[in-house]
């Protein structure tokens, strides 16, 4: 009966002393809450995560148990090292949310709850490039844009493999814009940009945009500028012509019409002449009428002299029917 007695009694010390180590820990902050993480929690779907769950303490020996909302997915022990649980996030319902939890003896403790996102990779960035130059300077700006994945997407402009820019971030898609004034050295600079959002080492570089060098004296934008000024001068010297020398086509084309045709004979009386072919014995039949234009000829004086066996001065011309 004492020995019952007894372990009762050893027993009720061993949770008084548990007990108290656990408000001791507590109040030495011995044994703080474990906390939970990831590399990142932006993901793609389908990625292989590790969740990792550790405690300061590296001298207790802790068991660890992770849950997913209710249910419980693992439980390890270890002394010194993190716990951590590799799997796949597939389905929305894998993102959390997940919480850790750290005991000692009877003494445990929650960590706070984690969750992952689904994140859309950027694609390669779009670079432009516009410039206007002036006597000794260019003052360049550059706009970059992917049109495709999550925001905020963070912008880093590059020439040749030097950042230029700060990061500028973009909540919405449209371009980033960087301006930057260059004194023109007649080199041509290698410019690009990088895009990326909160997916980890998943970067995407626009190809890169070789500005023309122009030489030391040269003007990379003049002919641009140019352009457009000798088109309208171009357009202006057409409208000319066209309005000086279309009257004058028109005018000398008018005189021709008019001016009379020598071939070789003059028109002396032209008219329409009937030529009525009424039936015999005067049957009272239809009549059949052929209209006919001559034309007179006149032949010249040479030629009636060649003539030396024509008896008359007639001419004679033929009239088809």
């Amino acid at each position: 009966m004492w020995k019952k007695s007894f372990l009762v009694v050893l027993f009720s010390l061993s949770v008084h002393k548990a007990a108290m180590d656990c408000e001791t820990m507590k109040k030495t902050n011995e044994f703080l809450s474990p906390k939970l993480s990831s590399k990142t929690d932006a993901i793609m779907q389908g990625q292989n995560v590790s969740l990792i769950c550790s405690n300061e303490n590296k001298s207790l020996q802790i068991t660890y148990d992770l849950f997913q909302g209710k249910k419980h997915l693992i439980n390890q022990q270890r002394k010194g090292e993190p716990m951590i649980f590799n799997m796949s996030i597939s389905e929305p319902q894998d993102l959390g949310p997940y919480k850790c939890k750290a005991q000692v003896s009877n003494c445990s403790k929650y960590s706070q709850q984690f969750n992952f996102i689904f994140v859309e990779p950027v694609t390669t960035p779009v670079l432009n490039i516009s410039a206007i130059q002036t006597e000794t300077d260019q003052y360049i700006t550059l706009r970059c844009i992917s049109f495709n994945g999550s925001l905020p997407i963070n912008y880093t402009f590059f020439e040749k493999d030097i950042a230029i820019s700060p990061t500028i971030s973009k909540n919405v898609r449209e371009p980033a814009e960087f301006n930057l004034t260059k004194r023109d050295t007649g080199e041509g600079e290698e410019y690009r940009c990088e895009a990326k959002n909160r997916l980890p080492d998943h970067a995407e570089y626009s190809r890169p945009f070789t500005r023309p060098s122009t030489g030391a004296d040269g003007c990379p934008f003049c002919l641009q500028l140019l352009l457009p000024g000798l088109l309208l001068l171009l357009i202006v010297i057409i409208l000319i012509l066209a309005f000086w020398i279309l009257p004058k086509y028109k005018t000398r084309k008018a005189m021709r019409d008019n001016a009379p045709r020598d071939y070789g004979y003059t028109p002396k009386e032209v008219g329409i002449y009937a030529n009525i072919c009424q039936n015999q014995a005067g049957t009272g039949h239809s009549q059949e009428i052929h209209y006919a234009t001559p034309v007179f000829q006149e032949v010249a004086p040479g030629d009636q002299e060649a003539c030396n066996d024509c008896k008359t001065g007639y001419v004679y011309s033929e009239l088809n029917f």
